[in-house]
């Protein structure tokens, strides 16, 4: 403790000039690297508020001046320094790692002005992600509500110190994850802007989450951050680029007046287009109607040729009447009563003439009995079932007609049919039966008694 308290009362407070080596930030919050030059190295840490109060992101290589107390720390036996603020070594340096980082980023693209989409000429809703507290607000209020009044919400959030640059980085991305149609509306163009300020002032611009977040917005960002001359890398991947947070709210809106007065003025233009385009047409249209013929040239020989058909047709009518006439005449001439009676008088004497004799009649009914018979005859001899009544039989099987002794054999057993009932019998598959001596019949001889010709 004596060896502590002669270390820090004898230096107290002193500043140094070193670069970063062993950068770490442990999970508490606090950082912890080394600080050496050329032929000395001392260890330093730095509490969490204080790394709050830092415009940078400290990384391995950076020329710092640091301001701190040195003490030591007895669990290892060694001195370091407390680091209470920290600020790069000259702009210069700074600047480099303003390059280093710009370079990165502009090899990925995100400042590719190919990408840049265009500004809404008349935005419903303004989003503003800036401070709540500072005049850019007041003055891009002010500046809108000069030229044309329009809703703006407004984001809050730190322009700088610690946690300035994830803040900046959440609101444009919240900005952008507003649905369409949502209880709070999505901007049509978003105004990323801080007031002017040194370049460790405005460094929370150039980190790189903000600038991704930019990038990445669905929604076109206008970047006014700083004076006309400071430039972070937060322009270079805006869609478009204002010298002034004053200069972001005349980019974002027109004069209200001056539109007011272009649609006036192109009213005006329009109406006068039409009325000389109206009076162009009655012009053409008049001097086509002079190069035109008289209705009474035009229609001179239709009229005369319609009078012409008219005569001709109440001729024709009084001809075709007067034919009609005529005609008339000479049919009625022809209906006289004594030629009618004439006529009827020459079909009576007709129809007295035609006699029914009843010798004719018994003539005819003569002829059409013997008919009558002839195909009586012809149907009792075509009757199947006539054979059966004369002793011969008709063999069927399964309701089929067996025509020869081979189908008999085939079917196994068929029924007799006679004529006064029907009889099943089974037929012998071997040899056909020996056939009876027959006799040769003679032609003229008469048929056994008993037995009638089929056709008989």
């Amino acid at each position: 403790m004596q060896l502590k308290r002669t270390v820090e009362d004898r230096f107290g407070h002193v500043r140094l000039r070193g670069e970063i080596s062993g950068w770490k930030r442990a999970a508490s919050g606090h950082a912890y690297l080394a600080l050496k030059d050329d032929n000395a190295l001392i260890d330093g840490v730095m509490w969490k508020g204080s790394l709050g109060r830092i415009a940078f992101a400290p990384e391995d290589g950076l020329d710092v001046i640091v301001t701190g107390k040195v003490t030591t720390y007895p669990g290892r036996s060694k001195y370091q320094i407390v680091i209470e603020s920290m600020e790069l070594a000259g702009e210069g340096a700074l600047m480099q790692l303003f390059e280093k980082l710009k370079a990165k980023l502009a090899a990925e693209g995100l400042f590719d002005p190919a990408k840049r989409r265009p500004i809404p000429m008349l935005p419903q809703v303004i989003g503003v992600v800036t401070s709540p507290t500072g005049a850019v607000i007041r003055d891009i209020l002010h500046r809108l509500g000069d030229r044309f009044p329009s809703r703006v919400l407004l984001w809050p959030v730190l322009v700088q110190g610690d946690g300035a640059a994830a803040q900046i980085a959440s609101a444009v991305r919240g900005f952008g994850a507003l649905p369409i149609d949502g209880p709070v509306p999505r901007p049509d163009v978003l105004i990323v802007a801080r007031g002017g300020g040194s370049i460790e002032d405005l460094w929370s611009f150039n980190e790189e989450i903000v600038v991704r977040a930019v990038a990445a917005s669905p929604i076109p960002v206008i970047s006014a951050v700083g004076h006309e001359t400071d430039t972070t890398l937060c322009d270079f991947a805006a869609d478009l680029r204002a010298p002034t947070p004053t200069a972001a709210a005349e980019m974002a809106v027109p004069v209200r007046a001056d539109l007011m007065a272009s649609v006036t003025e192109l009213d005006a233009r329009m109406r006068r287009c039409l009325a000389r385009g109206v009076e162009r047409s009655r012009e053409r249209l008049e001097a086509q109607r002079r190069l035109l013929p008289r209705p009474d040239v035009l229609l001179g020989q239709a009229r005369q040729r319609a009078d012409d058909l008219g005569d001709r047709l109440r001729r024709g009518l009084s001809h075709r009447l007067s034919d009609a006439r005529h005609e008339l005449a000479d049919a009625s001439g022809a209906l006289r009563p004594a030629l009618l009676e004439a006529h009827v008088e020459r079909g009576r004497h007709k129809l007295a003439s035609v006699r029914l004799t009843p010798v004719l009649l018994e003539r005819r009914l003569a002829d059409a009995r013997r008919q009558l018979d002839g195909l009586s005859r012809l149907a009792q001899s075509l009757n199947p079932d006539a054979p059966l009544r004369r002793g011969f039989a008709r063999v069927t099987a399964e309701g089929r007609l067996v025509r020869s002794a081979q189908e008999a054999r085939a079917a196994g057993n068929v029924t007799l049919k006679f004529a006064d009932g029907e009889v099943g019998a089974t037929t012998s598959a071997g040899a056909p039966p020996p056939r009876p001596a027959s006799r040769p019949v003679r032609k003229d001889q008469p048929p056994a008694a008993g037995q009638s010709d089929l056709f008989d």
